[in-house]
């Protein structure tokens, strides 16, 4: 029987899920098959409505290896197992002549453990067990979201706890989840035969497609213990999230409170000696960390090095010990021992780290209000660990719909740990790049509008010139407005302005549940949703409902971030251009995002308003603008107003 060929089966695929083939997803899904065939590498900016979910999993499920599809967000994890990979291996099984299997795979603490459900966890006071469901209160919320679990348990085939509808608290999820690290394994555990977690890998390991996060893929990189099956081939989706994911994955953190915890935790379980060790060390780095100052270390502080090391010994000394000393009054010992070296190995490898001072890594202090002070490091860049895990022993395509800044793909491949584009000798990973456009014609469905006649924002204070521009703005549009803010000050600032201006009803994030705004914002077009980082990449709302999208400032990062800061400087001191490599990619990625909120669907109309007049008159005010889609560009406030006012009465002569 013949190969059925690559455009017939994206043609069965298409109609199966009831959407329309575009060009661009034909030229994207012919580069991934001849990636997947060449096992070569391919990143593919694919604009919103091409359809890039079947343009990548078509070749991939046609190909016949195993592939692993990796998603920054749960969102399109779900949509591919829910709805886009059952209808086309469907649609595709009668053509292929076989029907390929696919799993998802997360994180252990994401599966409910039944020996934590059972047994009870670990408590402070004398360190046994203790039953959870006993000691919340059964008309608490945390006590009946533990009885609901418990019923869960009973019925649930995944113990995933996404599948647990209403969700709950991050409380009352940890009384009945465990790290990988805390988890007893399957075969010392009771319950390992039933193990959810187990059951979920063991599904991974039979099957042709793996759909998991970016956050597992890293851990799968940088632990060494495979957590993923063998794969041929890696399909990195959401691809401008990966090196921020990774970078979360490989950041360490200790605080007072988390080594107070590991101290109780194992005093129990060790001899009197060596636990006032511990709980010595303890006290002095909490010494250290109430005087912590904000900001980024370049050298570690003699008091805190010592702190430190007293630390990292201490907690060596108890790991050691733990093994031997048996502790008649606690129960179910090896759960607790287990839970304890978990805690201590965190505190010992992170005060280890820091205290070794490798130049690759970055220390800072970080101050928080609510839980005081916490001392940080991440790795100065994650691109050398990505080439070296990423681009080796298999093909791997990653796509987005914002890869391409201002105008090419090199500052997104450096970022991964790769050369420029046709460049490179036998040790540095060969890619392509490819841009497969959009369906969208954006110069007729969309304008750029940047407020040139505003004055340049400051690093804080009012800024009413804005304040008066975006209420003008949002009057013309009539509602509909989105606003994008560069922090939850400004967004709260804005709202709290405007809602004494105008009538439009603004809903703030933070005031509701994302999900529950997001459903309000779309209900009704006079609404305005203003908020931060997450709306900037996570509202998809098509139609009238959002018609302008505001930003009210170039997202630069803060100048007293300290790991961008120490990236920057980084750059700088290898001769590069250390505000574009960092500062301006960082910003043009978030703009590109954002802006990517007002085009939804092929009869979308609207504005995308930047209340910040560098995006017109700073030199690297066309890089960003290169970044952005191809949006219809004007600084005349006047067309900005007489537009948004057009597209609000074609609106409601819509009924809309």
């Amino acid at each position: 029987m013949t190969k059925p060929s690559l455009p017939d089966l994206l043609h069965a695929a298409v109609t199966a899920v009831g959407g329309v083939e575009r060009p661009g997803q034909v030229t994207m899904a012919t580069a991934v098959a001849d990636a997947v065939d060449d096992s070569s590498h391919l990143l593919v900016q694919a604009g919103t409505g091409t359809g890039k979910s079947l343009g990548y999993l078509v070749p991939a499920l046609a190909h016949g290896e195993r592939v692993v599809i990796a998603t920054a967000t749960l969102a399109l994890q779900r949509q591919l197992v829910e709805r886009d990979l059952p209808r086309t291996v469907d649609a595709l099984h009668p053509l292929l002549r076989r029907r390929p299997q696919f799993a998802m795979l997360k994180g252990r603490s994401n599966y409910l453990c039944l020996h934590r459900l059972h047994e009870g966890a670990p408590q402070d006071e004398d360190e046994g067990l203790f039953d959870q469901f006993e000691s919340a209160a059964p008309t608490s919320k945390l006590g009946q979201d533990l009885l609901r679990m418990r019923d869960w348990a009973d019925e649930t085939e995944t113990g995933d706890r996404d599948d647990l509808t209403p969700g709950v608290s991050d409380k009352a999820w940890g009384q009945v989840s465990v790290s990988s690290r805390e988890c007893l394994g399957a075969t010392k555990c009771a319950y390992g035969a039933e193990c959810f977690a187990e059951m979920a890998r063991e599904r991974a390991k039979l099957s042709d497609v793996v759909v998991t996060n970016h956050a597992l893929l890293a851990i799968d990189a940088i632990e060494g213990a495979p957590v993923l099956p063998q794969h041929e081939v890696l399909i990195v989706d959401e691809a401008h999230e990966l090196v921020s994911r990774v970078t979360g994955v490989a950041t360490g953190e200790l605080t007072p409170g988390q080594v107070n915890r590991a101290v109780r935790r194992s005093a129990k379980l060790v001899n009197e000696k060596v636990a006032d060790q511990l709980q010595t060390a303890s006290e002095g780095f909490e010494r250290v960390m109430e005087l912590a100052l904000p900001g980024r270390l370049e050298e570690v502080p003699e008091d805190l090095g010592y702190a430190l090391m007293a630390l990292r010994d201490a907690a060596r000394e108890v790991i050691s010990a733990l093994g031997s000393t048996r502790d008649k009054s606690v129960q179910d010992e090896d759960a607790v021992r287990k839970q304890a070296v978990a805690m201590l190995e965190t505190v010992h490898g992170v005060a280890e780290r820091i205290t070794n001072g490798s130049e690759w890594d970055v220390v800072w202090y970080e101050r928080h209000d609510r839980f005081g002070a916490s001392l940080r490091v991440a790795p100065l860049s994650v691109s050398g660990l990505l080439r070296e895990k990423l681009f080796t022993d298999r093909s791997v395509v990653l796509t987005s719909a914002t890869l391409k800044l201002g105008g090419d793909f090199n500052g997104v491949g450096a970022s991964l740990g790769l050369s420029p584009e046709g460049t490179g000798g036998e040790d540095v990973p060969q890619w392509k790049g490819l841009d497969v456009g959009s369906p969208f014609d954006y110069p007729k469905q969309g304008i750029l509008y940047v407020a040139r006649h505003l004055a340049t924002p400051g690093r804080e204070g009012s800024r009413g010139d804005m304040m008066d521009e975006l209420a003008e703005l949002v009057e013309a549009a009539g509602g509909r407005t989105l606003g994008l803010f560069s922090s939850m000050r400004a967004a709260q600032a804005a709202a709290e302005e405007l809602r004494g201006r105008l009538e439009n009803p603004i809903l703030l994030q933070g005031e509701e549940t994302l999900g529950e705004l997001i459903k309000s914002f779309a209900a009704d077009p006079k609404t305005c949703l203003f908020g931060t980082l997450s709306l900037w990449q996570g509202v998809d709302v098509p139609g009238p409902s959002c018609q302008l999208v505001v930003m009210d400032r170039i997202p630069f990062p803060r100048p007293d971030d300290p790991l961008m800061s120490a990236r920057q400087k980084a750059v700088e001191e290898g001769g590069g251009n250390g505000f574009m490599a960092v500062a301006a990619t960082h910003a043009a990625l978030l703009m590109a995002q954002g802006a990517g909120r007002l085009v939804r669907a092929t009869g979308d109309r609207g504005v995308v308003a930047v209340l910040d007049p560098r995006l017109a008159n700073a030199r690297y005010g066309s890089y960003l603008r290169a970044s952005l889609p191809d949006f219809w560009y004007t600084t005349d406030r006047n067309q900005a107003r007489r537009s948004l006012a057009a597209i609000d009465a074609a609106a409601q002569a819509d009924g809309k």
